[in-house]
C-alpha cells in the first residue's frame, strides 16, 4: 500500500535559509523524543504504540465493538478533547457524508457523540432522539470527574437505566478509564462495566490508536487492524533522521517558516470528509505548542468552501500565514459533469469531465495564486481516504508534533493553560474547595 507524500518545495521558497540554519536541530529534537530525554519524557507511550499495541487488546475491542453493534441502534462516545475528537476525525472522514440522515441498519450502529459541550439544548436533542431506541455508552474519562463528559453521562447513563432497566444497561456500557484509580474507575468497578485503560504515559491528544479511539472507531465499522498497520509503517518510516524522514521536514519546515514570521498555520482540505481531521490536529498543535509565549497558531479550511469567505484575506491579508494542503489523490467513486443543450450556466466546457479533476484544478490553481501572493504552501497527498492511509497521518501529525514542539522549545506534552478556565468556572459555580 501506498503511503502519504509530503511536498516542500512552495514553502522552502519562502525560508530556505531558515530551513538550513535548523537542520541540526531537528535532528536533535527527533533523537531528544526517541531517547526519551526531554522534557514530558513521562508521556511517551504513543511513540512505539502502533507497533506494541499487543494483538489480544485489538481482537477484544473487536469483540466489544461486536456486542454493541448487535445490540443498538446508536452508540455515543462520551469524552471531550482528544477523548472523542482522533474517533470522530477517522469515523467522519470513512463515512459517507450524508449518513446521518439515514436510518440505522440492524448491526450497524450510528455513533453519535456527547459531553464535548455544556449545551444544554445539544443535550435536550439528545435525548429526544434516545428515548425508546436501543443505545449503548462508552464513557472515555481518565479521571471520571471532567465537567462536560460527567455531565453528559450522569444524563445519558439515567436514561438508558430508564429505558433498559439497570441490570442490562450494565452491558450496554463501556468506560475507558485509568487503571486503577478515579472516579469512573471507582463507579465501573461497583457498576460492572466492561472497561479499557488508558494508558498513563499517553496524553489525550495522542491517544487516538489506543481504546480511547479504536473502540468508537470499530463499533462505527471500521478496520481497526489496518488502521494500526498504518501506523506502524509510518512509524518505522520516521524512526531515525535524515530527508527520507517526512515527520522531520514537516517539523524543520514549519519551524523555519514561524522563524521567518509566518505565525499562523492553515491545514487546508479539499475534500469535505477532512473537516475533522482538522479539528483533530487543531487540538493536536494548539495544545502542545501554545506556551511559554510560543507556538503556531493552528487554524484551518475548508476549499473550495472557505475561498468564497476566506480567500480574499488569505490572498493578500497580513502575511503572517502559511498553509498546510492535504490532498487526496483518488476519489473512491466517479461521476462526470453532464453535457446540458441550453447551456444557460456556460458550463459546457466542463462536460464530461469527473468533478475531481476540477477540484484538483482549483486546488492546483489556489496554490499558484497564494504562493505568488506571499503565501507558503506544504503538501500532504494521500493515495485515497481509508483506515491505512489515516492511520499514517494520524502517526506522521503525531510525530512530527512531538519533534516540532522541541524545536520551538517548549514541553510539547503538557497543558498547565488549560485548567485556568476550569478554576475560574469552579469558583463562579461555587464548587466545594473553590468558594475561596
Amino acid at each position: 500500500m501506498k503511503g502519504i507524500k509530503l511536498e516542500i518545495q512552495d514553502a522552502k521558497y519562502f525560508a530556505e535559509k531558515e530551513y538550513e540554519a535548523l537542520q541540526s536541530e531537528s535532528v536533535t529534537a527527533l533523537s531528544t523524543l526517541m531517547e526519551g530525554t526531554g522534557a514530558g519524557n513521562d508521556f511517551l507511550g504513543w511513540v512505539n504504540l502502533p507497533s506494541t499495541t499487543p494483538d489480544e487488546l485489538v481482537t477484544r475491542i473487536e469483540a466489544t465493538a461486536k456486542r454493541l453493534r448487535e445490540n443498538c441502534d446508536y452508540v455515543v462516545c462520551v469524552g471531550i478533547g482528544g477523548s472523542y475528537l482522533g474517533a470522530k476525525a477517522v469515523n467522519s472522514a470513512l463515512a459517507d457524508n450524508f449518513e446521518y440522515y439515514y436510518a440505522p441498519n440492524p448491526g450497524e450502529p450510528k455513533v453519535l457523540y456527547a459531553g464535548q459541550n455544556i449545551g444544554e439544548e445539544y443535550t435536550a436533542q439528545l435525548e429526544k432522539l434516545l428515548t425508546g431506541k436501543r443505545f449503548g455508552i462508552i464513557v472515555i474519562s481518565k479521571s471520571g470527574t471532567t465537567t462536560e463528559p460527567a455531565i453528559a453521562f450522569r444524563i445519558l447513563k439515567e436514561l438508558l437505566e430508564k429505558q433498559a432497566g439497570k441490570e442490562k444497561a450494565k452491558d450496554l456500557i463501556v468506560a475507558v478509564t485509568d487503571a486503577n484509580k478515579g472516579a469512573l474507575r471507582t463507579m465501573s468497578d461497583n457498576e460492572g462495566y466492561e472497561t479499557y485503560v488508558i494508558p498513563d504515559n499517553v496524553g489525550g491528544r495522542f491517544s487516538v490508536l489506543t481504546p480511547v479511539g479504536l473502540l468508537p472507531i470499530a463499533v462505527a465499522g471500521h478496520d481497526i487492524r489496518t488502521l494500526l498497520q498504518g501506523a506502524k509503517d509510518m512509524e518505522a518510516q520516521t524512526a531515525h533522521p535524515g530527508s527520507d524522514n517526512q515527520a522531520q521536514t514537516y517539523a524543520l519546515m514549519r519551524n523555519a517558516l514561524y522563524k521567518s514570521g509566518k505565525k499562523i498555520e492553515l491545514l487546508v482540505n479539499f475534500d469535505p470528509s477532512l473537516h475533522y481531521i482538522s479539528e483533530w490536529w487543531k487540538q493536536l498543535y494548539g495544545e502542545s505548542e501554545g506556551k511559554d509565549g510560543k507556538g503556531i497558531f493552528p487554524a484551518s479550511v475548508d476549499f473550495t468552501t472557505d475561498l468564497h469567505s476566506m480567500g480574499q484575506w488569505i490572498q493578500q491579508g497580513e502575511r503572517s500565514i502559511f498553509e498546510t494542503v492535504i490532498s487526496v489523490a483518488k476519489p473512491s467513486v466517479e461521476r462526470r459533469i453532464p453535457e446540458d443543450k441550453e447551456n444557460l450556466d456556460g458550463i459546457n466546457y466542463l462536460a464530461g469531465k469527473r468533478i475531481d479533476e476540477v477540484n484538483k484544478m482549483a486546488e492546483l490553481g489556489t496554490k499558484m495564486a497564494h504562493v505568488d501572493g506571499g503565501v507558503p504552501n506544504m503538501r500532504i497527498e494521500i493515495e485515497s481516504v481509508n483506515e491505512y492511509n489515516l492511520g499514517q497521518l494520524i502517526y506522521f501529525f503525531e510525530k512530527a508534533c512531538g519533534i516540532s514542539g522541541y524545536m520551538l522549545g517548549v514541553n510539547p506534552f503538557n497543558q498547565p493553560g488549560v485548567e485556568f478556565y476550569k478554576s475560574n468556572m469552579f469558583k463562579l459555580l461555587k464548587k466545594p474547595g473553590y468558594d475561596k
